[in-house]
Formats: C-alpha cells, sequence, structure tokens
C-alpha cells in the first residue's frame, strides 16, 4: 500500500473519529432527550477555537498578524480539556433560551437564528475572532516530540481520536441506560406528563445540552489540532444539518446508530463525492448536489424508516429483573410483603384523621379573555374520593390541572397540606405528593410498560446525573426492587404479560391502565384522575373503583373527574359538580339529582 494511501486512510480515522463524537453529542441530545439543538455547530466552533488559542502563543507572535484573545501557549492535552469545558459552557445560556421560555419546534428555530446570529458575529468581530480569516499555525499536539508530517503522527493521532470516540460513547451509554436515562427518554416522549410526575424538565435539559457541547467541544478541538487551523466559515448553520442527517439515518435513539451515521453520512458520503470529476457540471454544482442528496436522504429516512438502520433497542428491563430474581432465590428466604396498594398508599392518614389536604380558594384562570375557571372554591378531604362531574366544557380539566401545576391559576390561591402552592411549579407539586392523570391518554410511548412504571418511582438513586455516572452497581438493587412492584401493580390490572411492551402499542383502555399505574407508582397522596375509565370495560372499571376505595382508606386522597354517574353513585363521595366554570354544588350523587340548578345543567335525564 502506498504512503498517500497510508496517510488518506489516518485521516478517515482522525474524521471518523471527530465524526462520531460531534454525532454522539447530538444523538444524547435529540435521539435521546428529544431537544433538536439546530444550534449544536456552535458547540463545536466553541471548542475549537478554544483549543485553537490555548496552544497559540501571543498574537504579538507570527508578525503579529492575527487577532484573538488568549494565546497561552499550553501543553496537550489542557486544549482538549479546555474545548469540552467551554463547549459545555456555552450551551448553559442555550438551556435557558430551550428550558423556560421555548420548546420543541419553536426552541429549534430558536437554536437556529441563535447559530446564524453567532456566526455572522464571528465573522466581522476581528479583535475577538480574527474575523472571517480564522486562526492559522495552531500548533499540533506533542508537535515538539513528534513530527506531525509523520506516518506515525498521523495514525497514533487517529487511534487516539478513535479511543475518545469510544470513551465517550461508554459514557452516554452508562448515562441513558440508568434511571436518569429513563427520565430523559420520558421527557423526550412526552415533556408535560414528566413534569407532572416530578421530573425537573430545565434541569434535563440543561445536563444534556452541557453534556452534548461538551462532546462537540472536544470534536472541535480534536479536529483544529489536526488541521492547525480554525476558520469560521467552516462553522456554518449546514454543518449541523449534516450531523443530524447522520444521527438520523443511523438511528434514533442509539448511540452505536450515531456512530454508524457518522461514518456513513459525514464521513463516507461527504468523501465518496471528492471522487466524481471537478469537470462533471459547471463550478459549484457537485458541492449543490451533495446537499440535495442529504436532503435526499434524511427525507427518505423520515418517509421510509425513521427509526434508522440501526433503532433504538427495545430494553426488556422485566425479563432480565426477573432472571435475576430467579437465580437470587431461595425457598422460605423471602417474607410475603404487605399488599401493593396498601404499600403504595402509605404515605397517607387514615380517614379518620378527618381535616383537608387541599383547598382552593376563589381559583380561576383565564385564556385569552375567556374564563376557563371562575372562582371556584373547594376543599378535598383526606382519605375520601372525592368526584367531580359537570358537562363538556364545564372547566374540569382545566380546574384539575390548576391544581396540578400543569396551569397557572391567574389568580385566587391552592393550599396543600397547609402550605400555599398556588406558584409551585408542577415538577415540584409532584415531588409533594400531587400527582394527575391527563384527560387523553399520555403514556410514554416508546417506553415499555414496565418502564413507564418506572419512571414514576421518586427518588431512585440513579435518577440523576451523578447516580447515573456512578454506574448500575449504585442503583441496581434499589431498581430491582422497583420492578418488583411495578410486577404486583401490573399483575393485579391485568398487564404483566405487557411489561416490555412498549405502551404505545397497547390499546386505548390498556394505555389507561399503564398511566393510572403510573400514577400509583408515583406513590402521591393527593391523586388527580382526569377520566381515567374511558375505553375501559365496565367489570374492569368496577374492580379499579374498588382499589381506589381500598387505596383511600389506606390514606390515599383521590379527586376524580368522570362522566359515568353509576360509577360516582357507588364509589365517589362527596361529588362536585362544575358548569361553566363554576361551581354549581357538592354533596352526595343523592343530594345532588335534588338540586334543580345541577339537574337542568348536567344531570337532565
Amino acid at each position: 500500500m502506498s504512503q498517500a494511501t497510508l496517510f488518506y486512510l489516518a485521516n478517515l480515522l482522525v474524521y471518523g473519529g471527530v465524526d462520531a463524537i460531534a454525532c454522539l453529542g447530538l444523538s444524547m441530545q435529540f435521539g435521546v432527550s428529544g431537544v433538536s439543538n439546530f444550534g449544536y455547530i456552535i458547540f463545536q466552533a466553541a471548542g475549537a477555537y478554544t483549543a485553537a488559542v490555548l496552544s497559540l502563543p501571543p498574537d504579538t507572535a507570527n508578525g503579529g498578524f492575527q487577532s484573538y484573545i488568549g494565546g497561552l501557549g499550553l501543553p496537550f492535552p489542557l486544549p482538549w480539556i479546555g474545548a469540552a469545558i467551554v463547549g459545555g459552557l456555552v450551551a448553559l445560556p442555550f438551556s435557558l433560551l430551550v428550558g423556560r421560555r421555548l420548546t420543541g419546534q419553536v426552541a429549534a428555530i430558536g437554536l437556529l437564528v441563535t447559530a446564524v446570529m453567532a456566526n455572522l458575529l464571528v465573522n466581522n468581530f476581528v479583535p475577538l475572532f480574527n474575523g472571517a480569516a480564522g486562526l492559522s499555525l495552531v500548533p499540533a499536539p506533542l508537535h515538539n516530540v513528534i513530527n506531525p508530517a509523520s506516518q506515525t503522527y498521523q495514525w497514533g493521532y487517529g487511534a487516539v481520536a478513535a479511543v475518545l470516540a469510544l470513551a465517550v460513547y461508554l459514557l452516554f451509554r452508562r448515562i441513558t441506560e440508568s434511571p436518569y436515562g429513563r427520565s430523559l427518554r420520558a421527557m423526550r416522549d412526552n415533556g408535560p406528563v414528566a413534569d407532572a410526575l416530578g421530573k425537573n424538565l430545565l434541569s434535563l435539559r440543561t445536563a444534556v445540552l452541557v453534556l452534548g457541547g461538551m462532546a462537540a467541544g472536544l470534536s472541535g478541538g480534536v479536529l483544529v489540532g489536526f488541521i492547525t487551523l480554525w476558520s469560521p466559515g467552516a462553522w456554518g448553520y449546514a454543518e449541523t444539518i449534516v450531523l443530524f442527517a447522520a444521527v438520523i439515518i443511523g438511528g434514533l435513539g442509539n448511540h452505536k446508530g450515531a456512530i454508524l451515521g457518522a461514518i456513513l453520512v459525514p464521513l463516507g458520503f461527504e468523501e465518496a463525492t471528492r471522487f466524481i470529476p471537478s469537470s462533471l457540471g459547471p463550478p459549484g454544482m457537485i458541492p449543490a448536489l451533495q446537499w440535495v442528496a442529504i436532503g435526499l436522504l434524511i427525507v427518505g429516512f423520515l418517509w421510509f424508516r425513521p427509526q434508522g438502520i440501526i433503532p433504538e433497542q427495545r430494553r426488556r428491563i422485566f425479563a432480565k429483573a426477573q432472571a435475576l430474581a430467579a437465580g437470587d432465590f431461595t425457598p422460605g428466604t423471602r417474607a410475603r410483603p404487605p399488599p401493593i396498594l396498601s404499600r403504595l398508599a402509605g404515605g397517607g392518614e387514615p380517614r379518620e384523621g378527618s381535616g383537608f389536604i387541599l383547598s382552593a380558594e376563589a381559583v380561576g384562570v383565564t385564556f385569552g379573555g375567556t374564563r376557563a375557571v371562575d372562582g371556584v372554591s373547594v376543599s378535598i378531604g383526606r382519605g375520601r374520593l372525592t368526584g367531580l362531574i359537570g358537562p363538556n366544557g364545564a372547566g374540569k380539566s382545566t380546574f384539575l390541572s390548576t391544581l396540578a401545576g400543569t396551569v397557572k391559576a391567574t389568580d385566587g390561591r391552592i393550599l396543600y397540606q397547609g402550605q400555599d402552592m398556588t406558584s409551585t411549579p408542577a415538577y415540584q407539586r409532584a415531588r409533594a405528593g400531587i400527582v394527575r392523570t391527563f384527560q387523553l391518554a399520555s403514556e410514554f410511548k416508546r417506553l415499555t410498560v414496565v418502564e413507564n412504571l418506572l419512571s414514576a418511582v421518586p427518588g431512585q438513586k440513579g435518577d440523576t446525573l451523578t447516580g447515573a455516572l456512578r454506574g448500575r452497581r449504585f442503583w441496581r438493587s434499589e431498581e430491582l426492587a422497583a420492578v418488583e412492584e411495578a410486577k404486583e401493580l401490573m399483575d393485579q390490572f391485568g398487564l404483566l404479560e405487557y411489561a416490555d411492551t412498549y405502551a404505545g402499542q397497547l390499546s386505548g383502555g390498556q394505555r389507561r391502565l399503564v398511566e393510572i399505574m403510573r400514577a400509583l407508582m408515583a406513590r402521591p397522596q393527593l391523586l388527580l384522575l382526569d377520566e381515567p375509565m374511558a375505553g375501559i370495560h365496565p367489570t374492569l372499571a368496577l374492580k379499579i373503583g374498588k382499589s381506589l376505595q381500598e387505596l383511600c382508606s389506606d390514606g390515599m386522597s383521590i379527586l376524580l373527574v368522570e362522566h359515568e354517574l353509576a360509577f360516582m353513585d357507588e364509589f365517589c363521595e362527596p361529588v362536585i359538580v362544575m358548569a361553566e366554570g363554576r361551581i354549581l354544588g357538592e354533596g352526595t350523587m343523592a343530594d345532588l339529582r335534588g338540586q334543580a340548578e345541577v339537574v337542568e345543567a348536567y344531570l337532565v335525564g
């Protein structure tokens, strides 16, 4: 093999490692966590610039022909470490942009606009970035020890890039396979539901933006050390589209797919176009066709194979847990635990304790001039199954959302356990014990049934970034105990055989059951159920009603919105009636049928 071929292959190894690191960072943000960061290239550019100015001597050197800050002349590997740190730091203001104000497609556009503005700034602010000229004569790592032009150096550099890509892959896999990674996927599938289960979405988004930013910054640092120059023209927002194409084509949510995509798209596909004769067509035609081809690849995969070449793998947590439990089982060594519902309701107080767990005082909610909830004042008794009925459009679901914190109250107060929770975010209310379900089925579609349930378990060791980094040994025993609780609950609700099935593949009624079980796994003290019996067979609904009564007997308090009056008759006392955003009456169903205003508004017939 010729020297030129060996040098070319070494270059491919370096670029493959750089692209793999960058794609892994984007996979963590977009594929696992659902954060569409169209400004991703900024992180890589910031890392590359940082590595350059940390490696370069002061800007007065080399004739002072370029302007930049820094010029510290630091030895390897400090410039690469600095590149990763700055890539993460640059992500912090982005987290405020997408975490508090913007979400979904709006956040993606905001990040794209930010990337465009940053590119304009870099190209035009000469004192800081040397303008469009960029930086040159960046010292290669260890250039004083070994000749950067030698084949040994080239292959060694490629090996280091590959090892770094492997290290980033292993780090992100450790995070993704932990309970913390499950929370990231829950946020990806349905952010408002994850919020209502106690997940701090701002904290989660900030963490993945910083982690992805550090990976991008590191990739930029490795690249600039190899090519020994930094040009702002090479970090345009269009480069982010190439990385997105790699992640989509390789496989969303699968880090192996991200590495495969990095090899196929930015490395393989773009390299292949270099072999097309430049004489083919007018000048600039081949680069233009390259972008057209990348766009067609993205559209084609999204249409025909949206899961990518290597799809996200289904995690058979329940089957693996059962295998481990079977291996550890010794007859007669395990005491029979109390019934699962009794344990889940153990945090409350028995009904005899009296009093109210929550009080709403003149709560109002206004949407664009429309009064959805109008001065509602109610109190929810401890250890009681309270019903809430009313015609469609009465404001029941909005009121439930307001109690849970999903919708902010325009006026009034909400007191929970004697504390004012009116301005408390939804995730903090969930952690305090107020857990809700939603009117429409809101399972995490790309999580299995058992993963849906485990995602709600509060205070898990592995459900923090530090806990995830400590590894499986740190959190596995607690996870296995949670799986056993989930097993009992699934068995009671008749879904045990679907434990490792994606929740999005279940029927409507089964998805409702998953949502109820998930809410119970959160160990609520006040459970807010929004039409939980929709789509559920009447026989099973009766069983669920008895289970809810059992939970209340053991100390849990429940507020339940339901249209089926026979269910309210049998299980709920008291029952509250709403119409046009106001409270019409409260009492037993027999009492309410004697009130003309209630009968006229809702109980006619």
